[in-house]
């Protein structure tokens, strides 16, 4: 069958076979597509997450020296440059710590609303970050919400009862003392060794002592 199948074959159902006219364009199509896009991940897009990796620590160094405002200036450089690429993302979480070091909150909360990273476990930081923001001022609901969706990203024996807990002080704050009494109780009976660093029971029996019969 393959002997009959000439290039003179081809043309002439190109030209006479709409349909095979179609699905070779729309397959030649597909296939530059695929080729161009494994070639711009090769060629451009890996590269340039590869420098941006090197790129963010400048300002990482500023920061752990409490220098903030060198931090700010070049990490939002290196979040202007590198967005989208791991390097830029890390920037600007980083970034969006700057900002809550200066008291400058709403800046914060829009810089880590801006941050994609893969990791599971910096995305609970980042949300548990942006209810501390939220904390700050004084939208304690919010906060509630953000800190119970922050224990819930990336379950695990650090950051979910620690988030956990903050949604039940935050609970209170809101005089929600049932739903504070729950999330107090969920972190003694499924985290222990979390709850024996904060004697979780005082906390539990003061919650449940304000709750309305």
């Amino acid at each position: 069958m393959l002997e009959n199948f000439s290039l003179d074959t081809v043309k002439s159902k190109f030209k006479n076979d709409s349909r095979f006219k179609y699905a070779t364009i729309i397959l030649g199509v597909l296939l530059l597509l695929i080729l161009g896009g494994l070639a711009y991940y090769q060629f451009i897009w890996k590269a340039k997450n590869d420098d941006s990796k090197n790129a963010y620590w400048k300002g990482l160094n500023y920061a752990e020296k409490d220098s903030t405002n060198l931090a700010i200036t070049e990490l939002t450089k290196v979040k202007k440059k590198y967005d989208g690429y791991i390097g830029g993302e890390i920037a600007q979480f980083v970034l969006a710590r700057q900002f809550m070091a200066k008291g400058e909150f709403k800046k914060a909360i829009k810089e880590l609303e801006g941050v994609k990273l893969d990791d599971s476990f910096l995305t609970a930081m980042r949300l548990g970050l942006m209810a501390d923001c939220q904390s700050e001022l004084k939208d304690y609901k919010k906060a509630t919400e953000t800190y119970l969706e922050a224990s819930e990203t990336n379950v695990n024996d650090y950051t979910t009862p620690m988030y956990l807990f903050k949604a039940g002080i935050h609970s209170e704050k809101l005089n929600d003392f049932k739903k504070a009494t729950e999330l107090y109780t969920k972190i003694r009976d499924e985290y222990p060794a979390y709850a024996g660093q904060k004697t979780i029971d005082k906390y539990i029996a003061r919650a449940s002592g304000k709750v309305v019969k």
